[in-house]
């Protein structure tokens, strides 16, 4: 970390990147940059130099009940936490612009208007230096930066988004576990358990499925296993925890459990596709994340052959930076976009 002595306070304006997730957040904070001259995009030679980073709690939906407190008390703790780790002489330094992606904003909606204004008041930043958006959208910026590719994610829940590097962006799924969940953690959990109990009540014959998946839940009988299922708290987080049980059995040869994988496989590379087809991307970068994809061979395999087969151009490449580290970038930019100079 830098000394106090390299940037005195008042003479560097502090950017504030923030990536709150449903289990936890995360603050980065950086000095701005200069912008390249005459485009408003950091300068590539000279990448942020990151100061601090903090975490904090989880966010909920903005229109959950305690959606609005969660949302103000993940911007404060993980912002507390990270200035924390600043020398003390910048630590009551005010943000000069700050990117939010969080989970459940939905760009053009009332939701993303009412996190706007909470963050606002919580970061004591005007409009202009601030933006909150979708954890997707922050994320694609810290994979591709302003150039064309594609972005998947696959965790509990799963979503891709593109850009083609001239303003147009294109998103497939990510419409709640409900609707569209083909492709995440949480199918594998959910069309595992729906074989297993026909496995229960005889319409399918009977593999080694059916009764990890039972001892992963701590049940006995089909019975039991709806009960768990059905419970306020299981939600698309307690199937995604049945996942690597599927991974391991598909990875063992349990022709069920294959099936499985295969299907959601197929679906997610299905959703890169389907961006690729309406940018008109023949050929995209594409960069893969997410705990499902990180963690389950099989799925990973199996996307890996679905997108090779279905598209043959495109190219799967590391991603060149995570969600906090766009939220910064776009911080930058609205920075940028406001200082009368042009100059950071």
């Amino acid at each position: 970390m830098p000394s106090a002595a390299e940037a005195p306070p008042g003479q560097r304006l502090l950017l504030a990147g923030f990536d709150a997730g449903q289990t936890h957040s995360r603050c980065l904070l950086a000095w701005a940059q200069a912008p390249a001259p005459g485009l408003g995009e950091p300068a590539p030679v000279a990448p942020f130099q990151v100061l601090a980073q903090g975490e904090g709690p989880g966010v909920s939906h903005l229109a959950a009940a305690e959606g609005p407190q969660r949302f103000r008390q993940a911007l404060a703790v993980s912002l507390a936490a990270a200035r924390n780790q600043l020398p003390i002489v910048w630590r009551t330094q005010p943000l000069a612009a700050a990117a939010i992606g969080a989970s459940g904003i939905e760009a053009g909606s009332p939701v993303q208007q009412q996190g706007q204004a909470l963050a606002a008041a919580a970061l004591a930043l005007p409009p202009e230096r601030l933006l909150v958006t979708g954890d997707e959208r922050t994320a694609l910026r810290g994979a591709c930066g302003p150039d064309a590719g594609i972005l998947v994610i696959s965790g509990t829940g799963c979503i891709a988004l593109g850009q083609d590097g001239q303003g147009r962006e294109h998103r497939c799924g990510g419409w709640g576990w409900l609707l569209d969940g083909a492709g995440s953690a949480m199918d594998l959990g959910h069309d595992g358990l729906a074989l297993a109990v026909q496995m229960a009540d005889g319409r399918l014959a009977e593999t080694e499925l059916r009764r990890q998946l039972w001892q992963a839940l701590g049940a006995e009988t089909a019975q039991e296993v709806k009960a768990r299922v059905v419970a306020a708290e299981f939600g698309p987080a307690g199937f995604a925890r049945l996942a690597p049980v599927v991974n391991q059995l598909a990875a063992a040869g349990d022709p069920h459990a294959r099936a499985v994988i295969a299907d959601s496989a197929r679906a997610l590379a299905g959703l890169v596709v389907g961006v690729a087809r309406n940018l008109e991307l023949a050929a995209p970068r594409v960069c893969a994340v997410g705990g499902a994809l990180g963690h389950l061979d099989q799925l990973r395999l199996g996307f890996g052959a679905g997108l090779a087969r279905e598209l043959p151009g495109a190219q799967v490449v590391e991603p060149r930076g995570d969600a906090c580290w766009g939220a910064l970038e776009l911080a930058q930019l609205l920075l940028a976009a406001t200082l009368p100079n042009n100059h950071a």
